[in-house]
This record gives structure tokens, C-alpha cells and sequence, in this order.
């Protein structure tokens, strides 16, 4: 049986990458029944996309969320940095469809600022290179990390995470978070906004941030590559979903998804453009 939601808030999909974990993120929306859906960037990952690698999974995830459009449920798609490609597109509709780089949540009396949060990285406004080096590093190291993860489960070991290890590690890391999220917050409240929901850091978060001008709720939906995370709305209370918790249940009852579209050649299409 499905889960009716009011809204639920995903980010930071890379379809198109070695990390991207598109069948869990289809058993996912396949177990919910969302009034609304927002994208909050790098969905599809224009920056690291290769002709030779996107999956039937990475399809599916498109064509049902296209079926869902169909279906009469809104679809707010927010831009993000490696999905870049579709600002130049400016704010625009097709169908049930929005396509805009920010987006104001109203429900009741309480509003949320929605937006990527790559504005707020310095290494892409300034050295975009930089940051797609990066992104193609971070690529590299998940590959790595999934042969390094089937050794352990071969011998009954938990599974690592390198990349979380190399964040809570690093103090630049560690501090580039808290400045991120200590920076959107404090926005949010300037602009007297209830609540600021960014992507971007693959970091999942729910808490009150309070300053000198007021508070606010920061959130972040994390990522579907290593925390497989959604943030969910439901009787007027956001809570941070995690896959794992739900991970057996959910891959049991995985449907196939028909493709109702020529996906893959509408996908290069648009990137071969870029």
C-alpha cells in the first residue's frame, strides 16, 4: 500500500553517474502516493554524462516521474549545478511540469524557500573547472567504494563509506557544511521565510537554526548516491526519509516501469547542446 504524502523533496539523483542508485530511488517513489513533487537539482548530471553509460534503470526513473505528470501530479523541477544546462531555459511550464531555479512553498501559514544551494559554493561561481574536477573525482571514488563494499559483504562486514569518512575527517569539509547551512538559514530568516530546504552538500538535515533576527527550519534532502535520503510533508510535519531503514520491503515490491517515451535519444539530444 502506498504512502500518501503531501510533498516530498528529493535532490542530488546524478542520473547518468557510476553512484547513482536509480532502481532504489524507483522502489521509493513507487511506495508513495505524493500530492507534489520537487526536484532540488542535479537530478539528471549534465556535467559527467557519457553516451556510453545510462542505464534502463536511469530511464525508468524518467519516464515514471513523466507518468506521474501525466497523471495530474505536479512536478517542480529546480535547477541545480550539474543540471545546468536547463537555466538557460529560465522559469517555464510544459504540462504539470515547472522548470525554475527557486522555488516558494506555501502551506497554510508557514513558507518554504526552496532552492539548490550552489550558489553559495565558491569553487562554482569561480573555478568551475575546479568543481567538475570534483564531481568526476567524487564519481571515481563511489566506483571505488561499491568494489571495496562487495568484499565486505562477501565477508560479512558492514559496509564504509569512504567519502563520509573523508568529510567528517577533514576540517575544511566539515566546516564548509556548517558554513553552508549556517549561511542559508541565516538568509531565510532576513527574508523572514519559516523554512529553507537547499541540496547540493548530499547532507541530510532537520533543525531549528536561530539567530539574533529570528529562526528558522534549515533542511537539506541529501542525496540518492550514498544517503538515499528524501525530506517528506505530511500532516503539516517534515521528516527525513531514509531508504536503508525500509530497504527490504521496498526492492520486494519493485515494479518495471514501460517507457512511454524515446528517453534516450531525447536525453542526448539535450546534452549534446550543452
Amino acid at each position: 500500500m502506498r504512502r500518501n504524502l503531501d510533498v516530498v523533496i528529493i535532490s542530488d539523483v546524478h542520473l547518468g553517474t557510476y553512484g547513482c542508485k536509480a532502481q532504489e530511488l524507483l522502489a521509493y517513489l513507487q511506495s508513495i502516493n505524493p500530492k507534489k513533487i520537487i526536484l532540488n537539482g542535479d537530478i539528471v548530471d549534465i556535467w559527467n554524462f557519457k553516451k556510453s553509460y545510462f542505464p534502463e534503470a536511469h530511464l525508468q526513473v524518467i519516464s515514471y516521474l513523466l507518468n506521474l505528470s501525466e497523471q495530474g501530479i505536479p512536478i517542480i523541477y529546480i535547477t541545480g549545478n550539474h543540471d545546468e544546462l536547463l537555466r538557460k531555459f529560465k522559469t517555464m511550464s510544459f504540462g504539470n511540469i515547472l522548470l525554475t531555479d527557486k522555488y516558494m512553498l506555501k502551506q497554510v501559514d508557514k513558507v518554504a524557500w526552496i532552492f539548490h544551494g550552489d550558489v553559495f559554493d565558491a569553487s562554482i561561481q569561480h573555478s568551475k573547472w575546479v568543481a567538475k574536477l570534483g564531481g568526476w573525482g567524487y564519481d571515481r571514488l563511489i566506483q571505488f567504494n561499491h568494489i571495496i563494499n562487495l568484499g565486505l559483504e562477501f565477508f560479512g562486514k558492514e559496509k564504509y563509506s569512504l567519502s563520509k569518512k573523508i568529510k567528517n575527517s577533514v576540517k575544511k569539509a566539515v566546516k564548509h557544511i556548517n558554513d553552508f547551512e549556517q549561511t542559508a538559514a541565516e538568509l531565510a530568516i532576513e527574508n523572514q521565510y519559516d523554512y529553507v530546504v537547499c541540496g547540493h552538500i548530499h547532507q541530510p538535515q532537520l533543525r531549528k537554526v536561530k539567530t539574533e533576527k529570528g529562526n528558522c527550519i534549515y533542511m537539506n534532502s541529501g542525496d540518492w548516491i550514498e544517503n538515499l535520503s528524501a525530506l517528506e510533508f505530511e500532516n503539516n510535519q517534515w521528516t527525513i526519509f531514509y531508504f536503508e531503514d525500509h530497504k527490504k520491503e521496498l526492492m520486494q515490491n519493485l515494479e518495471e516501469v514501460e517507457f512511454n517515451y524515446s528517453l534516450d535519444e531525447l536525453i542526448i539530444s539535450i546534452l549534446n547542446n550543452k
